[in-house]
Parts: C-alpha cells; sequence; structure tokens
C-alpha cells in the first residue's frame, strides 16, 4: 500500500522534472540579445540553436552513466551541466565576461547534453515503476516537458518583464531546484510489484483524471498571461499550485486502500456460488468471437499468451511445443519482405539501422517534429522581420502551449482503444498533417492572425511527434527503447543544421546592416525574410506526411495482430483472476 503512494509520488516529481527542464524551447526569447552582442549573423546564430540540440546526440552518454551510477546522481549531473552551461551564457549575454564565439558554442552543446540526461531519468522512472501502464506514464510526463517555456515565460514576467537575458539565468538555477526537489521520491523508490487486472484498470482512471488536470494547466498557461510583473507572479503562484496539486495523489490512494481493508472488507459477502462477468469483458468476448475464423487460422500459434503478445522468440523452446514465435516470425517475414508483422520484438542497434521501418519512421521525424522545432527557435527572428516583436513571448507560451496539448492527445489511442482502435503509426500520420497547412498558410500571409494559427498548429504537430516514444517501444522492443529512441533523436541536430541554414541563408541574403549593441548585425524585415524558408519547409513537411504514410501502411498488420492478442490475454487473465478469488 505504501509502496503504491510513493509511486505515485515518483510520477509527481517526474512530472515536475519535465516541466522545468526544457529549456531549449526559449531560446528564441533571448535569442535576438544573445545576436547583438555576440555581433554574429544568423547563420552563427543558428549554429548556437543547433549545438543546443547537438546535445541530444550525445543521449548515449546518460545511458552509460546510468550503468555505473545511481540514478539521483545522473539526475544532478544534469542539472550541473544545465548550470554552468546557462550559467556562462548568463554572464556573456550580460557583458560581464567576454567569450569567443567557440566557447559559447560548447556552452550551447553542455546546455543541451543536460536536457537529454534530464529525460533519460524521467524515462527510466516511468518505465520502472509503471510497467503496465507504461504508455500512459511515459505520454503525461512527456508531455509537461511541452509547457516550459510558458513557465519560464511567466516566471520571467514576474521578475523583470523588460529583461530576456533573465530566461539564461532561471534555465540555470530552476532545474537545480527542482532536482532538489525530487530527490526524495526518487530515493525512496519502491519495489515494483505484479498489478492485478483490476488495478491496472485503477491506474488507467487515475492517469485519465491527471490527465483531465493537465488540460486544465495548459488551458491556464494559455489563455491567463500578462505583462504586468505582480500579475504575473500571481499567475506564476497558480501555476505552480496546479503542478504541486497531483501530489494529493498518493493521499487518496492510501485513503482508499485503508478503506477497502477496512471498512469495505466487513461488509464484503463470502461464499457466493455466483461468478459475475464483468461488462468489458463481456465485450472483449464478444470481439474474440467474431474474430475466430482469424484466430483458428493461425494468428496465434502458442498456447503461452504472454509469447504471443511480445512476439519473442525464445532459444531454448521446447521442441514438444510444436511451432515456435520465431519460427512464425521467420516464415511471415519471407512471405512479407522485411515487413514488421510482431509488435515487441527487441531490436539491437545494428538490426535496427538495417530496418526500413526505422528509416521512414526517421524521415517521418525529422521532417515533422524536428522542423516545427526549428521554428520554434526562430520565433524571435520571426516576429521581428514581420514586425510583431512585441508578440514573441505570447508567441512562445503559444507554441509551448500547443506543443503540450499534442503530447497530451498522443495518450489518446490508450484511452479509447477499447472503444475504438487505430494503429499508433495512423495516428501519427494524422499528427503530421498540420505542419505543412502551417507552413503554407504562413507563406500566404503574415498577419498576426496567420502567425499565431500557424504557430499553434506547428506546435500542436510536433508535440504530438516528441512523445512518440511509445511508438518506439512498440515497434522496436520495450527493453531497448532507450538506446532505440536516442539514435531516432540523432535527427533533431541534424535537422536543426540543414533546416537552420536554409532558414539562415533567406534571412541574411534580405537583410541590412543595422547597429547592434556591440557591433553592426544584419536585421531582416517583411515577409521576404521567411517567404521561402516557410515554402521549403511545407514541402519538406509533407515527404515527413508521405513517410508517415508508407509506414503505418507496413505496420498496420503487426499492429492488428498485437491488439488481437492483446484482447486474448486480458480475458483470460480476467477469467483467472477471477476463478483465484472465487476460490
Amino acid at each position: 500500500m505504501g509502496g503504491q503512494s510513493r509511486k505515485w509520488m515518483i510520477l509527481v516529481a517526474t512530472i515536475w522534472i519535465q516541466a522545468f527542464t526544457g529549456t531549449n524551447f526559449d531560446f528564441s526569447a533571448y535569442s535576438s540579445e544573445l545576436k547583438a552582442v555576440l555581433g554574429v549573423s544568423q547563420v552563427q546564430l543558428n549554429y548556437l540553436a543547433t549545438a543546443s540540440d547537438l546535445g541530444k546526440a550525445l543521449g548515449w552518454s546518460s545511458g552509460l552513466a546510468l550503468m555505473y551510477l545511481p540514478l539521483w546522481m545522473v539526475m544532478f549531473l544534469a542539472a550541473a551541466m544545465g548550470l554552468i552551461g546557462y550559467g556562462v551564457q548568463w554572464l556573456v549575454i550580460r557583458n560581464l565576461i567576454a567569450l569567443p564565439y567557440f566557447v559559447v558554442f560548447l556552452l550551447c552543446l553542455l546546455a543541451g547534453c543536460s536536457i537529454c540526461w534530464f529525460n533519460t531519468v524521467c524515462f527510466v522512472l516511468c518505465i520502472k515503476n509503471f510497467p503496465g501502464t507504461r504508455p500512459l506514464a511515459l505520454a503525461l510526463t512527456v508531455s509537461f516537458n511541452g509547457v516550459s517555456a510558458a513557465l519560464y515565460n511567466l516566471a520571467a514576467k514576474s521578475l523583470n518583464p523588460s529583461s530576456t537575458s533573465l530566461y539564461l539565468l532561471l534555465n540555470a538555477f530552476i532545474p537545480l531546484f527542482t532536482s532538489i526537489a525530487a530527490v526524495i521520491p526518487i530515493l525512496l523508490q519502491p519495489p515494483v510489484d505484479p498489478l492485478s487486472p483490476d488495478a491496472v484498470k485503477r491506474e488507467q482512471l487515475t492517469f485519465l483524471k491527471l490527465n483531465l488536470l493537465a488540460v486544465i494547466t495548459g488551458l491556464y498557461l494559455l489563455f491567463l498571461h500578462s505583462s504586468n510583473a505582480s500579475t504575473a507572479r500571481f499567475l506564476f503562484a497558480g501555476a505552480i499550485f496546479l503542478l504541486i496539486l497531483p501530489l494529493g495523489i498518493p493521499g487518496i490512494i492510501y485513503a482508499r486502500d485503508w478503506f477497502k481493508r477496512t471498512i469495505y472488507k466487513s461488509f464484503q459477502l463470502e461464499g457466493s456460488g455466483f461468478m459475475l462477468v464483468d461488462a468489458d469483458d463481456l465485450e472483449l468476448h464478444k470481439e474474440l468471437l467474431s474474430r475466430e475464423n482469424s484466430v483458428a487460422n493461425g494468428l496465434i500459434y502458442t498456447a503461452n499468451v504472454e509469447d504471443s503478445v511480445h512476439g519473442v522468440s525464445r532459444q531454448n523452446t521446447r521442441a514438444s511445443e510444436g511451432c515456435s514465435c520465431e519460427t512464425v516470425l521467420s516464415q511471415d517475414r519471407l512471405v512479407m519482405l522485411d515487413r514488421l508483422v510482431m509488435l515487441g520484438e527487441e531490436h539491437k542497434a545494428k538490426m535496427l539501422l538495417s530496418r526500413i521501418d526505422f528509416w521512414l519512421y526517421y524521415l517521418a521525424y525529422f521532417c515533422g517534429g524536428t522542423i516545427g522545432l526549428v521554428y520554434s527557435n526562430n520565433l524571435g527572428q520571426i516576429a521581428q522581420s514581420l514586425g510583431q516583436s512585441s508578440m514573441t513571448s505570447r508567441l512562445i507560451t503559444m507554441y509551448s502551449s500547443f506543443s503540450f496539448f499534442g503530447r497530451l492527445l498522443s495518450a489518446t489511442p490508450d484511452f479509447i482503444r477499447t472503444k475504438f482502435y487505430f494503429a499508433r503509426t495512423g495516428w501519427l500520420v494524422i499528427a503530421l498533417l498540420p505542419t505543412p497547412i502551417a507552413f503554407f498558410l504562413l507563406a500566404a500571409t503574415g498577419t498576426e492572425m496567420a502567425l499565431q494559427a500557424g504557430t499553434a498548429l506547428i506546435g500542436l504537430s510536433s508535440g504530438f511527434i516528441f512523445a512518440a516514444v511509445s511508438i518506439t517501444s512498440e515497434i522496436f522492443g520495450p527493453n531497448s527503447v532507450g538506446v532505440n529512441h536516442n539514435i531516432l533523436i540523432t535527427n533533431i541536430p541534424v535537422g536543426s543544421l540543414v533546416y537552420g541554414f536554409l532558414a539562415a541563408t533567406f534571412y541574411d541574403s534580405n537583410a541590412e546592416s543595422r547597429p547592434g549593441l556591440m557591433t553592426d548585425s544584419l536585421v531582416c524585415m517583411g515577409r521576404k525574410c521567411y517567404f521561402l524558408t516557410f515554402v521549403s519547409w511545407g514541402c519538406i513537411s509533407i515527404l515527413g506526411l508521405a513517410s508517415s504514410l508508407i509506414l503505418f501502411l507496413r505496420t498496420r498488420l503487426a499492429y492488428d495482430r498485437f491488439e488481437r492478442n492483446r484482447l486474448s490475454t486480458i480475458l483470460v487473465n480476467n477469467c483467472d483472476y477471477r476463478v483465484n478469488n472465487q476460490v
């Protein structure tokens, strides 16, 4: 009972970590001032944004650190990297010290690496403590990484609305304070016990309530904002309260378990000869009967349901078991020519890189979520070029909030799968649709309304993709998700470099020299600055949409088979659980 309560405290701590460590999303808030102080071109400024994203390519280092260090120490090392990376940049932007451009580049790289280390800590906590509801835990906690920019915007406005360099100081210290607050639940991690089907359902209901609270938090940050310092302080305090509110969950769980153990049990009827059938089980049974012909044709080959669900080929299978999963998989691959037909099979790095499905997924991510991230890095210059500099913080908050909603929507397949099932790769196709629409809208008109609508659509789309850790886990195996997902997100620094360089080249080609704080800097004004960039990004995002569609078509049968096996597993487990309780 106490272990269940501590488990939810860990989830809340993970939410805090994610909410305050997405520090790369507020780069556009101070990028114009940093550009002026350093006296660099737009291309050189893009390299600094790329350096921050390049830290994600070093994500494997966090996994290596976890092999030798405890989780809490890895978390504080991440906080130390952010403290140095952002703290020294703040000294530079305040003209307290002078550093060459290359050193500032390394500081951005170090700061970006800290974000990846924090993410790895959160992934490990969710996967370890919520094995039965892993996709829901990952989707919820990763979602809060999307509100980081909105929270930092409120914090900066509450302290000094006119200072953009303040963002760097907040980026340096807030993750450290968050780590200190989260270390106690992490140190008190409970042992993981297997859950009954009823307990899994209760967890799913709790996650649903947490998602509703998260939606309230996102709407609060989206619609309530102010440039007045005193009002911003009040709003920031309200946001902190919403983040603290989930702490009540452990107490509720403790009280519920106490009630069931002491009060409810005394009224429980014993010795009943009837065995009631749950409504959900009845629906599952009906669906299984409707698919009886498919099952009879050999879609489920073994009596071991767990092996059927995960599709894991076991080396030590006895010959007496007949046709093993390994044999079935090899036969299917011969027929379907490398098309994935079973979810959950573990993919080592070499096997991962040899699969067409991985490269389709990589391309969809590269041409979808990554291009949205580069757009957010350029929001400061985009708003400035359109004469909307005063809207920069508002646009950052809008992108952040809609990215948060997109991340929350990534959990939709898990909540509605009993009523409506659709392959997660199909949801990925739907999530990529708004991106080309937004870029072509921005290219067609430069009005304030179009800028806000385009930013919202791009944030929503990229947020969904950033939270697609479950796709990596389902297609390429849950045990290898740490390594495999870090390989996947190597597309982020590559895309940041390519897309950012493209945008910066078009920008500088139309820019004029204007006085900066230290030296002359190039500034471009008008729609011409980003017109070709938006058209190019829109065409590239269509390529990502096409790639995701092909991935969906290739994996659709695997997802259908996985769902059939999942339904049979739930039915068998529920029947066994109820029979054991009757006995």
